[in-house]
This record gives structure tokens, sequence and C-alpha cells, in this order.
């Protein structure tokens, strides 16, 4: 089973939807930490203020929960928003604890483009990753954002687009990856992506 974070910062639905649409059956909704315990992987989506989805996450127990699974080696993949709270802190309206799973900040895009970032933006692999297999590198992908992460390390950059500046659009840390973009929203490249984070599911969980 695939729990989709229902923390209250919207589009969790056409996240789910999304799944369904690339096959990947037995992926549920749920804002209950004990679902998210027991999940064989879990997608954090989310469109919104890092700091209401800190405050949210923190106040439901779920932080703690996702935290702990990930460092156990739970298959994780984080959408838009879901991907910027892998921080250590965002810089959104002053300085809010992310959860720390990729040590960095997330910050406002630079000045001089037009913000919020909304469009196609190709994607390049800086290294392979099993999340990207059969997508060609160059794939357009559909973003929605003002801000961004931007890793200590940038070994853990798995994808790059350009927009402005050259920011992450995709990192992986252990059993944890995340997207700037929204699969759900581009495609059939993207939903190649949700079917092959599917599979990292399935495999991982016959382990």
């Amino acid at each position: 089973m695939i729990a989709v974070v229902d923390y209250a910062m919207g589009n969790l639905r056409s996240v789910q939807k999304g799944f369904e649409h690339a096959g990947v059956a037995d992926v549920v909704l749920t804002g209950d930490p004990a679902v998210v315990r027991v999940a064989e992987g879990i997608v954090l989506p989310g469109v919104g203020a890092f700091r209401d989805a800190a405050a949210n996450l923190t106040g439901s127990g779920m932080k703690d929960v996702i935290v702990e699974r990930i460092a156990a080696g739970t298959p994780f993949l984080g959408i838009c928003l879901g991907m910027q709270l892998l921080a250590t802190i965002g810089l959104e309206d002053g300085e809010w604890e992310g959860l720390g799973v990729v040590p960095g900040v997330c910050q406002r895009l630079p000045g001089g483009v037009k913000i919020p970032h909304i469009g196609w933006n190709t994607v390049s692999y800086p290294r392979p990753s099993r999340l990207f297999d059969g997508i060609p590198e160059g794939t357009a992908f559909y973003f929605v954002h003002s801000y961004h992460l931007l890793p200590d390390d940038a070994s853990c950059i798995i994808g790059r687009t350009e927009y402005g500046v050259p920011f992450a659009a995709a990192v992986e840390t252990g059993s944890a990856c995340a997207v700037q973009f929204h699969p759900e929203k581009s495609s059939t490249m993207g939903l190649t992506l949700l079917a092959n984070f599917g599979k990292i599911v399935t495999e991982a969980d016959r382990r």
C-alpha cells in the first residue's frame, strides 16, 4: 500500500488519481500517522506555504512518522512542496524547520524572472536514477512554484532544470526521492515516473 499524505495542503486527490492512471494499485489518501507507519511507500505532495505545511505535519504527528519511515528505508516520493519540505529550513515569510532529510534550504527563486514559475521545463540528469527509467533526458515536465530546494550536497541531485538560475528539479537520498515538478500534470512521461515509483515500492516490499 502506498500512502498519499493528506496534510491539508491541496492537490492530493489529483496525485492519487495520477497513480491510478499510471496503473499503480492500492494507493490511499490518509491523514492518519498510523496508516503511514505501516505503508510500503509514502508520497508527500502539496501546494502552498512551507510554514503552514511544516506546522501541519508537526501538529498532526506526521512529521516524526515520515522521518522515521524514511530512515528505516521505506520508499518516499515528495512532489512540489513535498520536495521543498525535505530541507532543513524553509525561508518563506521567516525561517521554518523542515523534515531535514535533505540538508539544505528552501529559498525563493531569484528576481529577473516571473514568479511563480508556471509552465513546462526540460530536465537533465546529473546522475542515473530508477525514478527516471524509460524517460529520456531533456523531457519536459510541468512546474508551478515560487521556491526551490538548494541542497548542501549537490550529489543528491538527480534532475536539474533552469528558470533564472539552474536549480534542483529532483533529488534522491537513501530511500527518499522528490521532484519539484508535478508528474500527475506532466502527461505520459509524468505517469511513467509515478509508475516507476510504484515499481520501486513493490520491489522494496519483496526484500
